[in-house]
């Protein structure tokens, strides 16, 4: 009885099926050189290879890794490169040392795909010139001139353009800090106070078309702080503002908003009003007004008793129309009451409201009364996008919920805002703004940049 042994995967294979099937050489066939203008695609397919012994079992791993994988190439392909002269690529390899920017093997069908690079170009107008005929960025900075025309599309902005980025430095501590302490290579930008700063800047600064903006400061009951109100409001608008502010003391019996400021002049708005034919440029009117050291420019009442109330409706248009000529926002401290002649132009013109409360609760019922008189008679618009002011300085504030009075006035405008006190403003003399406390400069800013917020 004879052992009969398995015979190998090798014998079993016909050995005549492989080489025959591998042995057709490839025919020369001339190609005509492609264009360079257009990168030209070709599908090459697989050369015929040297037939190899069948794999056994015996085959080692270090044989397998000596053995190089080929992927041959004919020297019929398309490739827009000339390949009748010279030694024909025969591995990828050498397929990427002519000068070819994409090799793709699809694996479907084991084609290899070669995109030829461009060596040409053509301009329009200025024929067709070798790319490597034009110096490189790093050449033009060298001072390279280019040997033949660069076409129109070289000449970017980003070439031409010198533009030099300026570094920013943080402002705040601690950003201010990391940055010098690394030397500028670490810059955390500015610190979130300065943020609100100039996001408050941003919002004062506003610029506005179509004319002058109006508004007036008032409530109905007198000591609540209106014209220190208006005084601040103007101050901060005026320090950071580009354009003109003016702040207009309207009140017909002897306002004192004029008293809050270094006086350059002794005329009045009478005198504007008798002189108005006479003023024809902003030099002329320049004379009936005085200015701070903010650059808040203030046009005081009549002083006499026996002429305030002669000061009417008639005689506040003509100095409106005047003030729209040259200022960009106009102020104007209404006086007490809300009754009298002048109100009616005041409100005709306005284009936002400040109302102003004391802290106490007959104070915050008297503003609450002043917006309920203005729905009644068709401002209730101006009501809807006014600014509140509350007084905390008055007497009184300790012994209130604030909370519960600025809810009330949340239903019924659009923002609030507490002004505390301040010593420099309760003696009620001239209100220098460097001297005032931080907390009554950071309200004064607050309010300003929440009116202008709400100016069309």
């Amino acid at each position: 009885m004879t052992e009969k042994k398995p015979a190998s995967r090798a014998a079993k294979k016909p050995a005549t099926e492989s080489p025959a099937k591998r042995s057709t050489p490839a025919k020369r066939t001339p190609t005509p050189k492609a264009s360079a203008k257009t990168p030209a695609k070709a599908s090459v397919p697989v050369a015929p290879a040297a037939p190899a012994p069948a794999p056994t079992r015996r085959s080692t791993r270090a044989a397998r890794a000596a053995a190089e994988p080929v992927v041959p190439v004919t020297e019929t392909a398309d490739t827009g490169l000339e390949l009748g002269s010279g030694p024909v690529p025969t591995t990828i390899a050498e397929l990427k040392a002519l000068h070819t920017t994409e090799i793709e093997i699809p694996l479907s069908t084991g084609e290899v795909v070669v995109v030829a690079e461009a060596e040409a170009v053509e301009s329009a107008g200025q024929g067709e010139y070798e790319l490597d005929q034009i110096p490189t960025r790093r050449g033009r900075q060298r001072g390279e001139v280019s040997s033949v025309p660069e076409p129109v599309a070289m000449l970017t902005p980003d070439r031409v353009l010198e533009v030099t980025r300026e570094v920013i430095r943080p402002e705040g501590f601690p950003n201010n800090a990391v940055y010098w302490s690394t030397f500028g290579l670490v810059n955390r930008g500015d610190s979130p106070a300065v943020l609100h700063r100039k996001a408050t800047d941003l919002a004062i600064g506003r610029r506005f078309t179509g004319g002058s903006r109006y508004v007036p400061v008032l409530t109905r009951k007198g000591g609540v702080g209106k014209t220190t109100t208006t005084a601040l409001l103007g101050m901060a608008l005026a320090r950071v503002r580009e354009d003109r502010v003016i702040a207009i003391d309207a009140n017909p019996d002897r306002g004192t908003l004029a008293e809050r400021f270094p006086k350059s002049t002794e005329k009045t708005v009478r005198d504007v009003v008798s002189q108005a034919s006479s003023i024809q440029s902003f030099t002329d009117f320049s004379d009936y007004i005085s200015r701070d050291r903010n650059r808040l420019d203030v046009l005081a009442s009549d002083t006499d008793p026996l002429l305030s109330e002669a000061f009417d409706e008639n005689d506040y248009n003509v100095v409106a129309d005047i003030v729209s000529k040259y200022y960009s926002v106009v102020l104007t401290d209404c006086g007490t009451g809300i009754v009298h002649s002048v109100m009616k132009a005041t409100l005709e013109r306005a284009n936002g409201l400040v109302i102003v409360s004391g802290g106490s609760f007959d104070e915050a019922r008297l503003a609450a009364e002043t917006l309920t008189w203005l729905e009644s008679n068709g401002y209730a618009d101006l009501v809807r996008k006014s600014v509140v002011s509350i007084n905390t300085a008055t007497q009184g504030t300790n012994l209130v919920n604030l909370k519960e009075i600025e809810n009330h006035f949340k239903s019924r405008v659009r923002e609030i805002v507490r002004m505390p006190y301040d010593p420099v403003l309760a003696a009620g003399s001239i209100v220098e703004w460097d001297r005032l406390k931080p907390h009554t400069r950071a309200a004064a800013r607050e309010l300003a940049a929440l009116v202008m917020d709400g100016l069309e």
